[in-house]
């Protein structure tokens, strides 16, 4: 995805009514006939599309269909990336599925792709663009480049959920919105602003220092001043901005998101460059690829090779699982291992699945 598509996305985190743009402009990467952003916590769902025509196409959708099958196939795949209706339905299953005889192919859709994104603080996120039938779907180049953006896309919709979908009339309005210890940084990394939940974490976690915010754990804050020098030079690039911290004690694992501010978002947060939300990893004894994507920057090959590690299967055995070499697996595991900024594969397990890693925690100070 290019450039402007992602300073978009994370102005849209900040300012809402910036949404349907946002999804107009994925509507034309995807060649689709409308788009549409699901948000589901507490048992609610709400939405917001690329038109005012497309959102009727889905509030009928919601109202004829709920609980349908192709959403909980989407769902259901625990896929870390993009799926299109091929990927889960034969032609057969489609004929005699209703979301598609009775309502998509008669109007002359069906053809859609869309990923599921898990928050480890609740919240579920649907991506979804449709496609006209005579489009076809799409390629997997395409998929492979939309993979590539949803690390950003789990970072926006996180934010923006836990805005509420609501304009923030001030940074420490926006903090206290989103529920969760969090600062607002400036373009070297100073906090402007810290909420009294993240207040409650220094210095145990975090230290608020003249120069910048610091991370206590000296690995985690290696990673964080590397992405906050990258931070003022493209919202694009490989560069860690889910940051994970150890257990200690009784405080299970935390994840330390870096958003950035961009653009009109400014208007919001004058001098502010990265907004920084620390949320605690609370997963069940098998976290899903999709899951462990949401949590970190990882391609789809490492979220679904993590998630093997996490369930305690040996890198051979995950090779055989996942039909690549043990090398190749290996190489994969090094490259997630360098995203978590962990050294050692019990690290890894011990967070994701959320038990005592064991790690000594170290002071910079």
């Amino acid at each position: 995805m290019d450039e402007r598509f992602l300073e978009g996305l994370y102005e849209a985190a900040v300012l809402p009514e910036l949404w349907p743009e946002v999804l107009r402009r994925f509507q034309d990467v995807t060649r689709g006939a409308g788009a549409v952003l699901v948000t589901v916590a507490g048992g609610q769902a709400r939405w917001v599309s690329s038109s005012a025509d497309f959102d009727e196409v889905v509030a009928v959708h919601f109202e004829r269909f709920p609980g349908n099958e192709r959403t909980a196939r989407l769902i259901g795949r625990n896929h870390a990336g993009f799926l299109r209706d091929i990927d889960i339905f034969t032609d057969e299953e489609m004929a005699a599925e209703p979301v598609y005889a009775d309502f998509l192919i008669p109007r002359g859709l069906g053809v859609g792709v869309a990923t599921a994104i898990a928050s480890p603080s609740g919240e579920a996120f649907i991506l979804h663009a449709e496609r006209e039938r005579r489009e076809g779907p799409l390629d997997l180049e395409m998929i492979r480049r939309l993979d590539g953006m949803r690390p950003h896309l789990a970072r926006a919709m996180l934010l923006s959920a836990r805005l509420d979908f609501e304009r923030a009339r001030g940074a420490t309005q926006a903090l206290e919105a989103m529920g969760l210890p969090a600062a607002v940084l400036d373009r070297n990394g100073r906090a402007l602003s810290i909420n009294a939940l993240l207040s409650g974490m220094i210095p145990d976690v975090a230290q608020d220092r003249l120069a910048r915010l610091t991370l206590t754990n000296a690995a985690a804050d290696a990673l964080l001043a590397t992405a906050l020098a990258a931070m003022g030079r493209t919202s694009a690039g490989a560069t860690v901005r889910s940051i994970p911290i150890a257990q200690q004690g009784e405080r299970p694992p935390l994840i330390v998101h870096l958003s950035p501010v961009r653009g009109a978002a400014h208007d919001v947060f004058a001098r502010a460059s990265t907004i920084l939300v620390v949320t605690p990893v609370v997963l069940g004894d098998t976290p899903s690829a999709a899951v462990v994507q949401g949590l970190f920057d990882l391609t789809p090959a490492e979220a679904k090779l993590a998630a093997l590690i996490a369930a305690g299967s040996r890198p051979r055995d995950a090779a055989a699982t996942l039909g690549v070499t043990e090398e190749t697996a290996r190489t994969t595991l090094k490259r997630v291992m360098a995203k978590t900024g962990l050294h050692r594969q019990a690290e890894l397990v011990g967070l994701l699945r959320g038990a005592r890693l064991g790690a000594t925690v170290e002071r910079t100070d």
